[in-house]
């Protein structure tokens, strides 16, 4: 299609809906030369909602027009944001909106395989965009930095650092690169009459919303009688529907009109202005539209994988915090604290380790001594009876998980200075086995409990506080042979803890 259409009907189809447009001139030059490069971000913080279908339309008409697509996925960006995505979780959520993206588009016929899809920390942890972005820092004044900060980032009383470099990162003309033209799609009203946020539940329709829901949510949306302003459900028929499809159908019963099909949104515009469409006629016709584009999305998350995925790079915050009267605040280094204090699983420091060495204690028959990497300038010495249980010949050179924030103590005159964590099976005989980070993995990497991701580990757990002791109760293998505590999921940013065989087993 686009080898048939001329510089100025593919400016037409490029522009088309867009809010604003910098740099037209720009623009319509390099169509008179080439096809247009245009990249599309977008940072990776909560989870995508129905308002995305905006720029997934104008991906389309990227194509349409012969434009090669970048698909860029922030996750630096994201962290930066007042940490909105916390950084044991940035992988999964970029694999999360990876899937969830590739699906919208795909529900709207459009082809993945011209487009290209990177993210953030590809090129941002590079040499030369470091570099960069401590240039930028001895030329964008503080005041500069807040002002532009508040109209891209969330606005808190004590705002960090991060939230002063997130906007600066885009000042690329400062730095001698070349000016870019910028193609800003409309801000889409949420249900609620304000912008449709990922963080604002009453808002937005999720992609993963089932029909009931979507019905619920569009029944309580705002949508008063021939006002067009703040209108969410029209905005997404003249933003999204019309776009991909051209038309778009009003659904009603005979004796107020029968159904009627628009071929111009304006058409639309002026009969709901009118008071010609009844807003329970619209929102229906829209759910019935919205339902046809989510169907293949939902089909495609039923997957085990993908439900897995999702849990895991969106834990339930309503289970990650117990609750109780008169606990007090507090906890730290020393162990100090109320009851949840006690109970946080994130004052553990449990790290991925690799065995370097495995030898046999000189003074105790049943123990051994291990060498073992967790990320630091030295190996850490762990002495340990459970590897007497593990073919030696398994731990050279492997993975496994470390809790490293013990009071050291010696061991038959050897100090062991962490402890190897393993899945166990009480009986005779007793079966251990090493717990297992995800592929990937690298010594130093943090675990956490799914939901306690941000929370800070104690710098060495207080022995007469008996917090290790309290939490480990809770540590299981599931059925699934995935590490666990109280039925939330051992995790790195990379995925699950798992072990081979031992379902059902303690975690000691």
């Amino acid at each position: 299609m686009a080898d048939q259409l001329s510089p100025d009907e593919k400016f037409n189809l490029i522009t088309r809906n867009l809010q604003e447009v910098l740099g037209e001139e720009k623009v319509k030059q390099v169509l008179q030369e080439r096809a247009l490069r245009v990249y599309w971000g977008t940072a990776t913080t909560g989870k995508p909602h129905v308002a995305y279908f905006v720029p997934m339309s104008k991906i389309a008409d990227f194509l349409k027009a012969g434009c090669e697509v970048t698909v860029l996925f922030a996750d630096l960006h994201a962290y930066l944001d007042n940490m909105k995505a916390p950084w044991e979780l940035l992988e999964l959520r970029v694999k999360y909106y990876e899937q969830v993206i590739k699906a919208m588009l795909e529900s709207i016929s459009v082809p993945l395989d011209k487009l290209k899809f990177v993210k953030g920390t590809d090129f941002q942890l590079s040499r030369e965009y470091t570099l960069d972005v401590y240039r930028l820092s001895s030329m964008v004044t503080e005041h500069d930095a807040k002002k532009a900060g508040a109209e891209v980032v969330k606005q808190v009383e004590h705002p960090l650092l991060s939230g002063l470099l997130y906007p600066g990162l885009q000042y690329l003309p400062s730095l001698g690169y070349a000016k870019r033209a910028h193609l800003m799609n409309p801000m889409v009203p949420g249900l609620t009459g304000a912008k449709m946020s990922s963080s604002e539940e009453e808002s937005k329709i999720d992609l993963l919303d089932s029909k009931e829901d979507v019905k619920k949510k569009l029944k309580k949306a705002f949508c008063e009688p021939g006002n067009i302003q703040n209108n969410g459900v029209l905005s997404f028929v003249k933003y999204v529907l019309f776009p991909l499809r051209g038309v778009f159908s009003i659904k009603r019963d005979a004796k107020w009109g029968g159904d009627k099909v628009y071929s111009v949104f304006e058409e639309v515009e002026k009969d709901f202005v009118a008071e010609m469409i009844h807003p329970g006629d619209l929102k229906a016709s829209v759910e019935d539209a919205l339902n046809e584009l989510l169907d293949p999305i939902r089909k495609k998350f039923e997957s085990p994988e993908l439900r897995k995925l999702t849990s895991n790079a969106y834990p339930d915050p309503s289970k990650t915090k117990a609750g109780g009267k008169g606990v007090k605040a507090g906890g730290g280094g020393d162990g100090g604290g109320g009851e949840d204090d006690e109970l946080a699983p994130s004052r553990l420091d449990i790290r991925v380790g690799k065995i370097l060495s495995v030898e046999k204690h000189p003074d105790a028959e049943s123990l051994y001594l291990e060498k073992i990497d967790v990320g630091e300038p030295e190996p850490r010495t762990v002495v340990s009876g459970l590897v007497a249980y593990i073919s030696q010949e398994d731990l050279q050179d492997r993975l496994v998980l470390v809790l490293c924030n013990l009071k050291p103590q010696k061991m038959r005159g050897i100090e062991s200075q962490a402890m190897l964590l393993c899945a166990s099976i009480e009986g005779e005989p007793r079966k251990v086995e090493p717990l297992d980070p995800p592929e990937g993995s690298l010594p130093g990497d943090r675990v956490f409990v799914e939901g306690y991701e941000s929370g800070k580990p104690d710098d060495r757990l207080n022995p007469k506080k008996k917090v290790w002791e309290k939490l480990q109760v809770d540590l299981k293998i599931s059925d699934e042979c995935v590490a666990q505590w109280k039925d939330k999921q051992l995790m790195t940013k990379l995925g699950q803890i798992t072990c081979k065989t031992l379902k059902g087993g303690n975690i000691s």
